[in-house]
């Protein structure tokens, strides 16, 4: 697939509840609402959240009358075939159709993946400009990128999903030289000091040095936006400036 046109953000973590669809939204939101051309695209077929928010968004403006900005949204199903190569085969071409149709007419591509490893999520991480993966900020979280001392907080075994990036890292700097920008996202940051808190940035830093990436503060509870989800998160402002 051609590297040129869109800038293609994947928000991907092996780890369940970490706020993968909630930040992929409202990055989504956000970048509309700087002036940027969006499409989403939602490989999770089971969860399917990101779907959930885009068509709630869009049935509460036609309800309502409100006129709020939407992303153009893809759902992509996974095959389920009795041939895995026959499955990851149309899968690819799934893919490629709908980033295809995208790629030269926005200015973001965001992918939202699901907590599981698939064929779907491999395509998505190795089209990556930009990963971000969000880490709830706990340590048992935290063991889905790798396993640490439990005296320094350093790396000391990787873990899958980490392999998983750094394969889509190498794939990606064979194909075209450049690398994916990989970012991990603080949420639920407690507004709280503590000695978990303290020990879970001293964690993420030696992560982030091991596998040569980024962190940022991410969202810091997400009560407000469950409670919106049925509305499409239509009055959240804090996180998108309208979304």
């Amino acid at each position: 697939m051609a590297r040129d046109g869109a800038h293609v953000i994947v928000v991907g973590n092996e780890k369940g509840g970490s706020g993968k669809s909630t930040t992929a939204f409202h990055l989504a939101i956000y970048l509309l609402y700087a002036g940027h051309r969006v499409a989403t695209i939602d490989v999770d077929s089971r969860q399917q959240t990101l779907t959930h928010y885009a068509r709630n968004r869009r049935a509460h403006c036609k309800e309502t009358g409100r006129s709020l900005l939407n992303p153009l949204h893809f759902h992509l199903p996974s095959a389920w075939g009795d041939s895995v190569r026959e499955n990851q085969k149309a899968e690819f071409e799934v893919f490629r159709r709908a980033v295809g149709e995208v790629e030269n007419s926005v200015d973001f591509l965001v992918i939202d993946t699901p907590g599981f490893d698939t064929n779907l999520t491999r395509l998505a991480h190795s089209l990556a400009d930009t990963l971000i993966t969000p880490v709830n900020d706990s340590l048992i979280d935290i063991n889905v990128l790798a396993r640490t001392d439990p005296e320094t907080g350093l790396p000391i075994e990787t873990s899958h999903y980490a392999r998983l990036v750094q394969r889509a890292r190498s794939e990606r700097m064979g194909v075209d030289g450049e690398t994916i920008d990989w970012v991990l996202v603080r949420n639920r940051i407690s507004m709280l000091a503590s000695r978990n808190a303290r020990q879970v940035h001293t964690t993420l830093e030696g992560i982030a040095t091991r596998f040569g990436c980024r962190i940022a503060d991410g969202i810091a509870e997400r009560v407000i936006f469950r409670s919106l989800f049925p509305l499409g998160n239509h009055r959240v402002r804090s996180a998108g400036r309208g979304g």
